[in-house]
């Protein structure tokens, strides 16, 4: 390695460039993952609750289905903290260039301009939120595009759960993200009907390194029977005996969140 080093130095970066994508997820062998951006609109009142909700409604998806962007998911916490309330739209890209461009594109749009004036304009002392979180994702390359998931359930009595797996090094993530597509814990969950919408790692956001997922439910105890056959299941006590996938969690959050009545799931 140090002969590398020294007569091709050009050969030794890309071996060590191409090393450390193999290892940190394999995303040469994805099919042109799908990239992800979850917004989280902070907001206090109900007031700006409403105009978040028209400028969603009536222009921003309008505007992102013009683009060309489909399964655009709105989504409201089930129990909502009363001082720090939360929206949260997902939007799928399938490039991304397209997530790049998406501003630029949508505020060439008339019609998008138009409708979302209440919010686009919105003065300083008369805030639509108090704040906007993002983060964005890659799909897996075990899932690198998103589903729609096949429920039964009237949509007001759904349920979509947001998980999100931090870990203590990037290498931890790493194997945390092996464990879900070379260990298949991605296909354990579709044996037991998980109806996820994507499985993705997180490339920028404030919590990192970090994957997430997000599945859906018919209700609560649907979730619940379902991640008791998960937890039973003898596949996935297998994977957690085995060595390289230990301590790759350091800290799981969960979030039950239900769609809005325009959200496209």
């Amino acid at each position: 390695m140090k002969v590398l080093y020294k007569n091709c130095p050009t050969v030794f970066v890309a071996l060590f460039v191409c090393a450390s994508c193999l290892f940190s997820g394999m995303y040469a062998q994805a099919a042109s993952p799908y990239y992800y951006q979850i917004k989280i609109y902070h907001f206090k009142t109900a007031t700006q609750e409403s105009r978040l909700d028209a400028y969603l409604q009536n222009a921003y998806i309008p505007a992102l289905h013009k683009a060309g962007v489909k399964n655009v998911g709105v989504f409201k916490v089930l129990k909502q903290d009363s001082l720090d309330k939360k929206i949260y739209v997902y939007v799928p890209y399938k490039t991304w260039e397209a997530l790049e461009n998406i501003d630029q594109k949508l505020y060439k749009d008339q019609a998008y301009v138009d409708a979302g004036k209440d919010y686009l304009e919105a003065l300083y002392n008369n805030p639509v939120y108090t704040r906007i979180e993002t983060i964005v994702l890659r799909a897996f390359p075990g899932a690198p595009e998103p589903n729609v998931p096949n429920l039964t359930a009237k949509k007001a009595d759904r349920i979509y759960e947001l998980r999100s797996y931090e870990s203590a090094t990037e290498k931890y993530n790493a194997s945390k993200v092996k464990m879900f597509n070379v260990g298949n814990e991605i296909g354990i969950f579709k044996g037991y009907n998980f109806n996820a919408i994507f499985y993705a790692e997180v490339i920028a956001g404030s919590h990192m390194p970090n994957l997430m997922y997000m599945t859906t439910f018919n209700g609560l105890q649907d979730n619940k029977d379902k991640w008791k056959l998960f937890f039973n299941d003898d596949r996935f006590k297998a994977l957690g005996k085995m060595d390289e996938y230990q301590k790759n969690v350091s800290k799981a959050e969960s979030l039950f969140l239900y769609p809005a009545d325009y959200s496209d799931y």
